[in-house]
């Protein structure tokens, strides 16, 4: 997009303000430039991009037939101004407190590839379904630390970062690595079949339900010890001023069971 390129330095609109105003990060703005063709950027940016520079599309023809005039620069820098604004009252509905530069960027970049995501028609289910997962993984990380090399594999393979660069526990996450690659390597290929599975993937559905019936099992247990530690301190029901109270009288109940 080399008309796009130069349309763009003749304007004076900068890779960071742009960036403003398609409401990404300047690393964004350049992954989207490199690409060859402008349909292949996210429909929101797309549309936003030809609404700066009114055109109908973003062929190289139709970029190179754009006269600049004294009229066309100030109409675009009214739009790129107004563009920004709109953007910065957007950001006021995210709370950014205590985020530093990069995080911001970070989960502004995510918030509108998400959108892009559930807004795809063809695809709306099937990303719904996704970031749902996605939403789960978030979720358990902290409890399930192979989530981090599952995420940090896919990021080498996919080219966004060096296969060398391990953020997490080395170790476990270089073992981790060579064990996913192998099966994904056999799944791949063709090496494995659902019959070939079947007993392993019934013993996987087996824990699992082990784990929600122990799970149940739990939840029910603190049930019942929640209401004897109402009735034990005369308490009908949980209440603000005193969980604190009730909690401890949890605490207390179990230790007698052990």
């Amino acid at each position: 997009m080399n008309s796009l390129n130069e349309l763009l330095q003749e304007l004076g609109i900068s890779k960071v303000r742009l960036a403003k105003y398609l409401n990404v990060s300047r690393q964004m703005v350049y992954n989207y430039l490199e690409l060859e063709d402008l349909n292949k950027w996210p429909k929101e940016k797309k549309i936003l991009l030809l609404k700066l520079l009114d055109i109908e599309d973003g062929t190289e023809s139709a970029i190179s037939k754009i006269k600049i005039t004294t009229d066309y620069l100030m109409a675009v820098e009214n739009r790129l101004n107004q563009g920004v604004k709109n953007t910065s009252d957007m950001d006021s509905y995210f709370d950014m407190k205590g985020l530093d530069k990069n995080s911001q960027t970070l989960l502004a970049d995510i918030n509108y590839l998400l959108k892009e995501k559930l807004l795809d028609e063809n695809k709306k289910e099937e990303n719904y379904h996704v970031i749902s997962y996605l939403y789960h993984m978030l979720q358990s990380m902290d409890n399930v630390p192979e989530i981090k090399y599952i995420l940090g594999y896919m990021s080498k393979t996919t080219g966004f970062i060096s296969p060398d660069e391990f953020a997490f526990n080395e170790e476990k996450q270089f073992i981790f690595e060579g064990i996913l690659y192998s099966a994904l390597t056999l799944y791949n290929n063709g090496g494995a079949s659902r019959s070939k599975l079947k007993e392993s993937h019934k013993r996987f559905v087996q824990e699992i339900e082990q784990k929600n019936e122990e799970k149940l099992s739990r939840t029910q247990q603190l049930n019942t010890i929640k209401i004897q530690a109402l009735r034990e301190l005369g308490y009908d029901q949980m209440t603000e001023q005193n969980a604190a109270e009730v909690l401890e009288k949890i605490a207390e109940i179990e230790t007698r069971k052990v």
